[in-house]
């Protein structure tokens, strides 16, 4: 699928895989605009085009599809017109849509121009909530012809979320995780509220079976100084 489509340029490339790289590809196109659609009709595209709103959702049957490209396409559902309608349930609509018609351990590459870093985490946000495994990939980062591209995985079991290894193998590119700073701080957050939460758990517990338990205070699970002789 070939979300926000426009003229077709990316069905044509679509189109033009060889059969040694698994090509060519059937494709779908859909695109808000229908003087687009009508270009890409002009040019007898070979896909089938849809003339429809994304942020509405993504009309198909689940697990329709085993994969979707978008260029340059959502970074516009940021853009309400009204009171009425959020940036939040665009994309709600659109991620929970394009989630269901992918099958599982199907994939998903969208590269976006995002206003600012609030809108990149509105937008890649909104896809994890979906169900995504999702990751950003930046190429030439710094730069003006810097572009940004998020990269999606529809579950398909263990270790599928991880988008990790969709781009491990591809030549310059520096994965930065950020997963592991942020175990990291909620490991070291867990380790400062455990032992209060834990206390507090069991005597939760022992009420439960009818047990007296002395009361909570302050100074419930706080680590005692540690005196040495």
């Amino acid at each position: 699928m070939d979300i926000g489509c426009g003229s077709g340029l990316s069905g044509e490339i679509l189109n033009s895989v060889s059969p040694a790289d698994g090509g060519p590809h059937v494709w779908v196109g859909m695109d808000v605009s229908a003087s687009m659609l009508d270009i890409a009709l002009q040019k007898d595209v070979e896909g089938d085009l849809l003339l429809g709103d994304i942020g509405q959702g993504v009309p198909f049957r689940a697990g329709s599809f085993d994969a979707a490209v978008s260029i340059s396409a959502i970074q516009w559902l940021c853009n309400a017109e009204s009171s009425e309608i959020s940036p939040q349930g665009r994309l709600s609509r659109f991620f929970n849509g394009l989630y269901a018609s992918l099958r599982r351990g199907g994939r998903a590459v969208c590269q976006f121009y995002p206003k600012n870093y609030a809108q990149r985490s509105l937008i890649s946000s909104a896809a994890i909530k979906a169900g995504f495994g999702a990751g950003l990939l930046e190429d030439d980062p710094g730069t003006k012809n810097s572009k940004l591209y998020l990269v999606l995985t529809a579950g398909g079991g263990e270790g599928h979320s991880d988008i990790t290894g969709v781009v491990k193998n591809m030549s310059d590119v520096e994965i930065q995780d950020g997963r592991r700073t942020f175990r990291m701080a909620a490991n070291k957050e867990g380790r400062r509220r455990s032992n209060k939460s834990e206390i507090t758990w069991k005597k939760e517990q022992m009420e439960r079976r009818g047990k007296v338990t002395k009361a909570s205070s302050k100074y419930t699970g706080r680590s005692r100084r540690r005196i040495l002789f």
